[in-house]
C-alpha cells in the first residue's frame, strides 16, 4: 500500500527489541518507519493517531499457515503471512508461487512456502530455485515428513546452496502411521490411534545429522516434546543454524484436552502430556524455541464434525494467536520484548524480510494492542473462514486495536 501523508502514532507505548515498552511517538513515512522515542513530534500535514496508552508493537509475522484468511489476520494484528505449500493446488511451481505472493496485497504480504517436493510426495525435488524467484522466501515439507534420508540429503543440500531455509515437519510418519493421539494415559483409555512421543525426536534426530552433513539452515516448524526440545537445544549450542518454532495450544493445552473426543482438539502433532507441554514453556523462556505462530488452518464441519479418528487435524489460530501468547507474559514466563521476537521479528528474519521490529528503515507494519483488554474466544463469532478453536469459550487478554500495513490503517 501507499502511504500518502507521514503517520504519527503518539501517546503510546513502544515495544522495542529489548527491555519494557516504553513511553513515546513513532512516525512514519512512504512506508517505513521515519523515527520513534520520546523526543519525536509530529510534523505539519502528519496524520495523527493517539494510541491511548496502549502498546505500539510490529505487526505480527505468522510462520506456516494453511490459508490466507485476511479477516482473521486483520483481527489478530497479522500483517504478513508465510504460506505452507499444502494447498489445493500445491505450490510446487513457479507460477502458483507467484500467484500465492500476490495474492493478500496491498493489506497483507503473503509470503509462500515452496513445496521441497513435486506435489509433497516426498520423492522428487521441485523446481525450488525457480521459485525461489517467483517469490518464495523458504522451502517446506508441508505436513509430511519426507521418509527418505537420500532425498531430504538432496534438498538439504541444494537449499544450502541456493540459501532458503527448510521448514520441516517433525514427525517420522512411520512410527506416526494413522495415529491421532500421543501414546499414554489418553489415548488409551479413549481407544484412539496413537504414537509414542518420540516420534518427533526420532525425525529431529535424522534431519539435525542431515543438516549437519549439508550445512543447510532448518526450521523445526513444531518441536513439541522434551526431547524433542533437548535436541534442538544441543544443537544450538554447537552452533549449528536451526531455529524450532510451536503454536499456542502446544503450551496452553495437554492432552487432558481431548477427554471428550472433542475434535477442535485434533492437532497435528497431537496433543502432548503435561511433562512435555511444561517442557515447552521452558523452551520459550530459555530461547531454544524462536517462534510462535498461530498454525492457522480453519476448518469447517465437513471436516471437524466426524468421529475423533476421522476428523481432519487443524485450528483456526490467528485471532488466538496474540492474547495467547501474551498469557506467557501474564504468567512471567517471557517478557514482552521477547513476545514480540517471537510473533514478528524472529519469523521475519527468517524470512529475510525487513520488518517484525521497531526500527528506523523498517517497513511501518505497526499494531497497536492494548494488553490488558478481556475477551471471551466464541467459535461461533471468529473473523476466520471456520471457527475450529480448541479454546472455544476461553477468556484471554489482548487486543489489537488498530493495525497498519506500510504506514496505512487496515483494521
Amino acid at each position: 500500500m501507499k502511504q500518502v501523508a507521514p503517520l504519527t502514532l503518539i501517546n503510546g507505548r513502544l515495544v522495542l527489541p529489548t527491555g519494557q515498552p516504553q513511553p513515546g511517538v513513532l512516525r512514519a513515512v512512504e512506508g517505513r518507519i521515519a523515527a520513534l522515542g520520546a523526543d519525536v513530534a509530529p510534523q505539519p500535514g502528519d496524520t495523527v493517531i493517539d494510541a491511548k496508552g496502549a502498546l505500539i508493537a510490529p505487526g505480527l509475522v505468522d510462520l506456516g499457515v494453511f490459508a490466507i484468511d485476511k479477516p482473521a489476520f486483520h483481527f489478530g494484528g497479522i500483517t504478513r503471512a508465510a504460506l505452507m505449500p499444502d494447498q489445493g493446488t500445491v505450490l510446487d511451481k513457479p507460477s502458483t508461487v507467484r500467484f500465492a505472493a500476490q495474492s493478500g496485497k496491498p493489506d497483507l504480504w503473503v509470503h509462500p512456502l515452496a513445496a521441497a517436493t513435486k506435489g509433497l510426495e516426498g520423492r522428487e525435488l521441485a523446481e525450488l530455485a525457480m521459485m525461489r524467484d517467483a517469490g518464495a522466501r523458504a522451502v517446506a515439507t508441508g505436513r509430511r515428513w519426507i521418509p527418505d534420508s537420500g532425498t531430504m540429503h538432496r534438498l538439504l543440500s541444494y537449499c544450502a546452496m541456493l540459501g532458503l531455509t527448510v521448514v520441516v515437519h517433525a514427525e517420522d510418519g512411520g512410527l506416526v502411521g494413522n495415529a491421532v493421539a500421543t501414546a499414554g494415559e489418553m489415548a488409551t483409555r479413549l481407544g484412539l490411534p496413537s504414537a509414542p512421543a518420540e516420534a518427533e525426536a526420532l525425525a529431529i534426530a535424522r534431519d539435525l545429522a542431515l543438516a549437519g552433513l549439508s550445512g543447510a539452515r532448518v526450521h523445526f516448524r513444531q518441536v513439541t516434546t522434551a526431547r524433542g526440545l533437548a535436541l534442538v537445544r544441543a544443537a544450538k549450542s554447537r552452533g549449528m543454524p536451526v531455529t524450532a518454532g510451536v503454536t499456542p495450544a502446544h503450551f496452553m493445552l495437554s492432552d487432558t484436552a481431548i477427554g471428550d473426543f472433542r475434535t477442535f482438539t485434533r492437532l497435528s502433532p497431537p496433543l502432548r502430556g503435561e511433562a512435555d507441554r511444561q517442557a515447552v514453556r521452558a523452551a520459550l523462556a530459555d530461547g531454544t524455541i524462536d517462534v510462535i505462530s498461530s498454525g492457522h488452518d480453519p476448518r469447517g464441519p465437513e471436516d471437524k464434525r466426524l468421529p475423533f479418528a476421522d476428523a481432519e487435524p487443524g485450528m483456526a489460530g490467528a485471532e488466538t494467536l496474540l492474547p495467547l501468547t501474551l498469557a506467557l507474559v501474564r504468567d512471567g514466563v517471557i517478557d514482552t520484548a521477547r513476545a514480540f521476537q517471537l510473533l514478528a521479528a524472529n519469523p521475519a528474519a527468517l524470512l529475510g524480510v525487513q520488518a517484525g521490529q521497531l526500527a528506523v528503515g523498517a517497513e511501518a507494519d505497526l499494531a497497536l494492542v492494548n494488553p490488558d483488554r478481556p475477551w471471551v474466544v466464541d467459535s461461533d463469532k471468529m473473523a476466520a473462514a471456520a471457527g475450529n478453536t480448541p479454546f472455544d469459550k476461553q477468556g484471554v487478554e489482548g487486543r489489537v486495536t488498530a493495525l497498519f500495513k506500510g504506514g496505512v490503517q487496515v483494521a
